[in-house]
């Protein structure tokens, strides 16, 4: 929620806002954009799949630089490329050695860092038929070994690819956690004969990867996603924002997420440009290292969720800015989580003496059960809506009047390619400006979860009160006003306080805007029914502080709480940097983080809670 009041409801646009001086040069210097509408270069009904596709660019383009990863910013020979020849050598090199291994339809786990063995490994299970399985590293902590053991006894794996420098450590996690299969390292010298691969016909209707969920729950679900959603989606990407072939992508995003393989990469492979990567973690260190990649390599498409553009806006520095050029990044893609106004309006006029401009901003909004785009705007400003914050509450958007507490909604576009309605708990589809789930259906959509019948027919099988569908059910809380789609939370995650509704993101972000020993740190806000539903706050903290003034702190943020919304925070938690759970793609898992504080396995730095809640912990953990 937003503590600015506006006396109308209209969306604003803040493009103004940026100096005009310089833009008519720097504009005649950008790389060409085909106008949104028209025919996208990747066309799903010209190639049968994205082997054909990719083969193809092998022979049309083969000295054309296909990938690049970036491993050392500061040294001039800090990056490796692979041509599309050598993209395709490498992939069927992969593919040889799984056709050696493994029948079409098998799984490969890919548990590979930021890096080209990544990809190679990727297109080496499109190009043997086999469904690719992307996966994060197991890492050092238990919580994280047990997902990557989770996803690979679902899948039901036949192998696992890495790369020579994480082989020991994969077959640790293998042989520890019980999971049987082979592990081997795609990259290495000995591994794979390309002159041994059988061309794999591949159709539209092969599977091409399982894409894990998040899991904000903790129980990741596998999404069956086949070659035909991975060229529509890329399709309509492109007719919306108007990219071209000439559009090189990339950025920092890991490839193991939705919005790092489908959106950051694979469609630059589509189209046969160049996709430049670099490591999250490089990113997380230096900020400034993305930025400067985006410069360098004249990067028009590059996304990142919400929090990357915060953490550029406060770490990087007014000299680091002075020798950027940011006027070549024609869309700068925001999605994945919450996107907030001030963020925007932040990074923009942070970065306009570098060239940046407000209508660079692609806020999108997208899931893995949608392949990864639903709507996207770029090429025009961003909208705020101001709505009336109370009206929203009760699924409605108002204008506000002068003295209303105000929320203000980002629009993200259109949908791409697909039907979209905004329906009640009951089925019934409501008209626009009124909030509800967001159900959709379209060539994008996935099949359905893997090996979870009952999964899919929940949420890929819904049916409006009057019969019509099937339709995805997104999960997503949200409102459409004249054709664009504005986000208003998550439906598992909305707090329902003495019959009021709100959203756990807005409380987090409002007490991250006011309270400097938060900003850029982790938290979450949910209800325990003690035996009515209070409101508990977990946040983290970094810094040196006294118990006073963690007591301090914790008052000052209760105070917060009820002065912006108008409830009582019956808990508030104060923990180390790093110990609020995060998913794969960076969100807040609040279901798990709630299941520890009642459990009582948070190790709080401060905690003032409630004597009821004291009780009802008790009562979970007995």
């Amino acid at each position: 929620m937003s503590s600015c009041r506006h006396s109308s409801g209209r969306a604003e646009r803040f493009g103004h806002y940026l100096p005009a001086a310089g833009f008519a040069d720097l504009a005649r210097a950008r790389p060409p954009v085909r106008p949104r509408g028209e025919e996208s270069p990747v066309n799903p009904t010209l190639e049968p799949s994205v082997l054909h596709l990719l083969r193809r660019h092998a022979t049309e383009r083969p000295d054309r630089t296909a990938v690049t990863f970036v491993h050392d910013h500061d040294a001039p020979d800090g990056a490796r490329s692979l041509t599309y020849a050598e993209l395709d050598t490498e992939a069927r090199r992969v593919a040889s050695w799984l056709q050696e291994r493994c029948a079409p339809g098998d799984r490969a786990l890919l548990l590979h860092p930021a890096g080209l063995p990544f990809v190679t490994a990727f297109l080496g299970c499109l190009y043997a038929g086999v469904v690719a399985v992307p996966s994060p590293m197991p890492g050092q902590f238990q919580y994280q070994q047990r997902r990557v053991t989770k996803i690979a006894n679902d899948a039901d794996l036949s192998v696992a690819l890495t790369d020579v420098g994480q082989l020991h450590e994969a077959q640790q996690w293998a042989a520890g956690s019980g999971v049987d299969l082979p592990v081997a390292a795609s990259d290495a010298p000995d591994f794979g004969d390309g002159g041994s691969w059988r061309d794999h016909s591949a159709t539209a209707q092969d599977l091409a990867l399982l894409q894990y969920t998040s899991g904000s729950t903790g129980d990741p679900k596998g999404v069956m996603v086949d070659h035909a959603n991975l060229l529509h989606n890329a399709a309509s990407f492109g007719r919306a924002l108007g990219f071209t072939e000439e559009t090189n992508f990339g950025g920092w995003i890991p490839l193991y997420h939705d919005m790092g393989l489908m959106a950051q990469t694979l469609p630059g492979l589509f189209l046969g440009s160049q996709v430049v990567l670099m490591s999250p973690m490089a990113f997380l260190k230096r900020p400034y290292h993305w930025l400067k990649l985006i410069d360098r390599y004249d990067i028009g498409l590059s996304a990142a969720p919400n929090f990357a553009y915060e953490l550029c806006t406060r770490r990087v520095t007014d000299e680091q800015t002075a020798g950027l050029d940011l006027s070549r990044w024609r869309f700068a893609c925001n999605g994945s989580e919450p996107i907030q106004a001030s963020t925007l309006r932040e990074f923009a006029e942070r970065f306009a003496p570098a060239g940046f401009r407000a209508e660079q901003f692609a806020p999108s909004y997208g899931m893995a059960e949608a392949t990864v785009f639903i709507s996207a705007r770029a090429s025009r400003p961003p909208v705020f809506r101001a709505v009336d914050a109370q009206a929203l509450e009760k699924h409605l958007v108002q204008d506000p009047g002068p003295n209303d507490p105000v929320r203000e909604l980002v629009g993200c576009g259109d949908a791409l390619g697909s039907d979209v309605r905004i329906v009640d708990e009951q089925g019934t589809v409501l008209p626009d400006g009124t909030t509800g789930e967001i159900w959709l259906r379209g060539p994008s959509t996935a099949r359905g979860y893997w090996g979870r019948p009952d999964a899919t027919e929940q949420t890929f099988h819904a049916r409006t009160a009057d019969g019509d569908g099937p339709y995805l059910r997104t999960g997503d809380l949200g409102v459409l006003v004249d054709g664009e789609i504005y986000v208003t939370g998550r439906t598992k995650d909305l707090l329902i306080v003495h019959g009021r509704n709100l959203y756990p993101h807005d409380i987090e972000h409002e007490l991250r805007l006011q309270h400097a020993p938060l900003r850029t740190l982790a938290g979450t806000a949910f209800t325990v029914p003690v035996p009515h539903e209070e409101v508990v706050v977990v946040h983290e903290i970094r810094g040196r502080f006294t118990e006073e003034q963690l007591r301090e702190l914790t008052v000052a943020m209760r105070a917060t709480v009820h002065r912006e919304f108008g409830v009582h925070a019956a808990g508030i938690v104060l923990l180390r940097p790093g110990a609020v759970r995060k998913t794969t793609s960076g969100k807040v898992q609040r279901s798990e983080m709630r299941g520890l504080f009642l459990a009582g396995d948070l190790t709080p730095l401060y905690a003032d809670l409630a004597p009821s809640l004291q009780t009802a912990r008790a009562g979970a953990a007995g």
